[in-house]
């Protein structure tokens, strides 16, 4: 009896260490990390295409009304600090930041690193007896060392959602398309947004911005505003040889952007301030091999404001 056990037991063991290492494995982490400094966060990994991003963190505070003015009279003057981590917080793998708006806002943010993602946990509050415009706001994430591209070339690596399917950016060089480098493998199986649907005049260009859902398309960013209705709130881009893809969300948020400076945002929206109000903000930037079923999967789960509801 005692040898029939032993032998019931064994297969068992071997299953119970195959499930081990299958989850052990299937997280495939990249250790990350992070440090903030002079106004870049800088996110770090062995495994990460580059080595290292680097985010303008943040670039400005905008109100609304910015689609076509002047950006100096849009962007609220800021300065940012950081703060001592609590106990339990880990140097390196938890950044935090507090905003302070020339109006008086204040904006916090608690930034971790995860396995394959950043993970972004902002409180923005008026504390004055006045209402605030702070609007929305812009994290910069430069894209040029993840696509092995310069600064013009990088869009043909970039992507957004259009009618559910994910679609490349065309790379467009006087108002003409331009054939990618050779480094850019998925064409032919991803589908490129056409030269009518790209929009190309602006107060400011290149570049393009995508209005998120129910935003005013007042209250952007000055550059060249697309008739596109995306299927979600992801933009992101492939790595240099492919094997990767890197995107970003938050929520809410104003607008995803393609700027001029190897970078991809998602710019979180505020909508103003009234005084003594609170309002919570999220957002993550995701790491994943390319693979966009599980993405969608991974940016469904946790961002489900953002999936319109099966009819």
């Amino acid at each position: 009896m005692r040898t029939m056990t032993r032998l019931l037991a064994f297969p068992l063991l071997l299953c119970l260490v195959e499930i081990t290492c299958n989850v052990t494995f299937a997280a495939d982490p990249l250790g990350l990390s992070l440090i903030w400094d002079k106004n870049y966060l800088t996110i770090r990994g062995d495994k990460l295409p580059g080595r290292e991003m680097k985010v303008l963190y943040l670039e400005a505070y905008c109100r609304p009304g910015s689609t076509d003015r002047e950006w100096g009279q849009t962007v609220i003057g800021h300065t940012t600090e950081q703060l001592p981590l609590a106990a339990g917080e880990t140097a390196g793998r938890v950044v935090k930041l507090k905003c302070l708006l020339k109006d008086g806002v204040t904006v916090q943010h608690t930034i971790t690193a995860n396995d394959d993602e950043i993970d972004f946990r902002l409180v923005a509050h008026n504390p004055t007896d006045k209402p605030s415009q702070a609007d929305w706001a812009q994290p910069c994430i430069r894209v040029g060392e993840f696509t092995g591209l310069d600064r013009v070339q990088y869009v043909s690596k970039s992507f957004v959602f259009v009618d559910g399917h994910l679609m490349r950016m065309p790379l467009v060089i006087d108002g003409k398309f331009v054939a990618p480098p050779a480094s850019v493998t998925n064409v032919g199986r991803d589908p490129v947004i056409s030269l009518e649907k790209w929009a190309m005049k602006a107060r400011y260009i290149p570049g393009q911005v995508w209005a998120g859902k129910g935003v005013d398309r007042n209250d952007v960013n000055p550059r060249p505003l697309s008739n596109l209705v995306l299927s979600n709130g992801l933009i992101g881009c492939y790595s240099a040889d492919e094997t990767m893809i890197m995107a970003t969300a938050f929520e809410p948020y104003q607008e995803l952007f393609q700027g001029v400076a190897h970078c991809v945002h998602s710019d979180f929206r505020i909508g103003g301030l009234k005084p003594g109000e609170t309002k919570p903000i999220r957002g993550k930037i995701y790491f994943f091999k390319n693979d966009i079923p599980s993405l969608l999967k991974r940016y469904e789960k946790d961002f489900p404001e953002h999936v319109s509801p099966a009819k």
